[in-house]
């Protein structure tokens, strides 16, 4: 994820739209067939959308690029949360020797997402990291504490407050201990793979613009409720890579 900007905490209707590839129009169908609940969140008239309501309305496409018609998706809170089937058939297939349940809902949302911005291969090629950490058990707990760690990072918690600098530190070190994992794996082959299978499929035009592109220019409207220690913790991370990369 690109620390360089400040991420907002919630967008319009508008932006919501623009960064998942619909319109205001059927937002607010979403919201008149029950689809999509109103936002918590609202400035007199206007509304405002959070990380939840844009992930939600990622999944409604998936469900609807999937051939299912708007109205006939029922039992939304249970069921717009899918599995991986809904994701790419390139994302799909680097998961596919996971071991049933590795993922969690929240690995999920974050391929959708990675999926939205980078496209398939940007999403497939994350993956591998999944793919790692069901190889090295104490890789995944780790993860689940470095989790936790910057979850905790909320609005209660000040920005020079000592937790952000010991969370910086801590993911720096998974991070660099996933790297090691990786470099020891097959996976880096996987991804030369990955990478000329995509551009078998795709071949752009000089001048011609993808849907990953157009995906680029909305990222900024991707809304993540991050607190400001939680944004000081992630550009606390990528100066630590930063030094690193410097001295390579």
């Amino acid at each position: 994820m690109d620390t360089s900007f400040t991420s907002p905490r919630y967008v319009t209707i508008d932006d919501a739209a623009a960064f998942v590839g619909t319109t205001p129009q059927a937002i607010r169908q979403y919201h008149e067939t029950g689809l999509l609940p109103e936002p918590g969140v609202a400035s007199g008239d206007t509304r405002h959308y959070g990380y939840d309501d844009v992930i939600r309305l990622l999944w409604i496409g998936k469900r609807i690029d999937a051939g299912i018609d708007v109205h006939d998706i029922h039992d939304a809170a249970d069921s717009l949360h899918s599995n991986s089937g809904l994701l790419s058939d390139f994302v799909t297939d680097r998961l596919k020797d996971l071991p049933p349940g590795f993922l969690r809902q929240a690995d999920l949302d974050s391929l959708l997402v990675m999926e939205r911005i980078f496209g398939p291969l940007g999403a497939a090629v994350n993956a591998t990291r999944y793919v790692v950490m069901a190889a090295h058990p104490d890789l995944q707990e780790e993860a689940d504490r470095v989790d936790a760690a910057e979850e905790a990072l909320d609005d209660s918690v000040a920005v020079d407050d000592p937790r952000v600098a010991q969370a910086a530190a801590q993911r720096f070190a998974f991070d660099r201990a996933m790297d090691a994992a990786m470099e020891s794996s097959d996976v880096a082959q996987i991804d030369d793979e990955s990478y000329d299978a995509w551009e078998a499929l795709h071949d752009f035009a000089p001048g011609q613009e993808s849907d990953t592109e157009s995906a680029l220019r909305a990222v900024e409207n991707m809304p993540y409720d991050w607190s400001p220690a939680r944004q000081r913790y992630m550009k606390l991370v990528e100066e630590m890579h930063r030094e690193v990369w410097a001295a390579q």
